[in-house]
């Protein structure tokens, strides 16, 4: 048994690209039987297909594993936490004074609504 459930995740990236199994094959260098595998999590890729899963989906092995601290993050997202962590605190501090304000609000519509 799967517990990562990996092949509900390339399946929806797969889908997401408008590929069929056999045009993911081709981007990832393996067979389309493999991937019909991998999606009914009768397989689990190896590490390095992962990594070649996670560079043509553009996500990362934490988001296509499910697991791990930035497993729910786009590649993109990550990449904007990294450049805020790289911010000075003075500018990090008005960063999330600006963030707490748009999210309080946002918050108080949906109370309202």
């Amino acid at each position: 048994m799967n517990i990562l459930n990996i092949g509900n995740r390339i399946i929806e990236l797969r889908k997401q690209k408008g590929w069929s199994q056999t045009d993911l094959a081709k981007a990832i260098e393996a067979s389309r039987d493999m991937i019909g595998k991998y999606e009914r999590n009768d397989n689990l890729p190896s590490i390095e297909v992962a990594f070649k899963l996670a560079d043509v989906f553009d996500i990362s092995v934490d988001f296509l594993l499910g697991k791990g601290k930035h497993s729910t993050y786009d590649k993109e997202t990550i990449k904007r936490l990294e450049d805020i962590e790289s911010l000075d605190q003075q500018t990090r501090a008005t960063l999330f004074n600006v963030i707490d304000t748009f999210l309080r609000d946002s918050k108080a519509r949906l109370a309202y609504k």
